[in-house]
């Protein structure tokens, strides 16, 4: 069975278009994970926030601890080690004052809103995130005297705001 010219031309339009449609699928699927990944980047994030700060406490004195111990073992084997130990200090540092910096422009941003809702939300990471005394959702929920799934709706809201404020453009998922 011989096809026709015009059958050829429609079977490879039809091919074609069926590539640009499963890649475009594709490409969607990706940008998604992508999108995804960042928001449970910033739940990461912000759940170990705490064990952050408390590491970070004296990260000052002891970098220069592992400073001193550089010097005094230039030439060791440990010296890598002692190195690695400080670079990962250093960026647990960094990280904490991102972090910080990122909070407090969206609490300015919640507040400057002047919506109830925003200021709660910002409250609410806080509270359940930030604070020295953790609260649980239920607390949480009696505090703004909300219901609970008001509480973990409040953090998906907020957790797409610092995204995008932590990630810019990259944070913001595109329909």
């Amino acid at each position: 069975m011989k096809l026709s010219e015009k059958q050829l031309d429609t079977i490879a339009k039809a091919a074609a278009n069926a590539a640009i449609e499963a890649y475009e699928n594709h490409k969607n699927q990706q940008e998604k994970k992508k999108h995804d990944r960042r928001l449970r980047n910033i739940k990461l994030l912000l759940r170990n926030y705490r064990s952050f700060k408390k590491h970070c406490e004296d990260v000052r004195l002891e970098i220069n601890i592992l400073d001193e111990k550089l010097e005094l073992e230039y030439l060791d084997s440990n010296e890598f080690k002692i190195e690695s130990i400080k670079r990962s200090k250093e960026k647990t540092l960094a990280m904490v004052r991102y972090i910080d910096k990122v909070l407090t422009v969206y609490k300015v941003m919640c507040e400057q809103s002047g919506d109830p809702e925003e200021i709660r939300r910002y409250q609410t990471i806080h509270q359940f995130y930030i604070s020295d005394g953790k609260m649980t959702a239920d607390e949480i929920a009696a505090w703004h005297t909300v219901a609970k799934r008001t509480v973990y709706r409040d953090i998906e809201k907020a957790c797409k705001a610092l995204a995008v404020l932590m990630f810019g453009v990259d944070g913001v998922k595109f329909s």
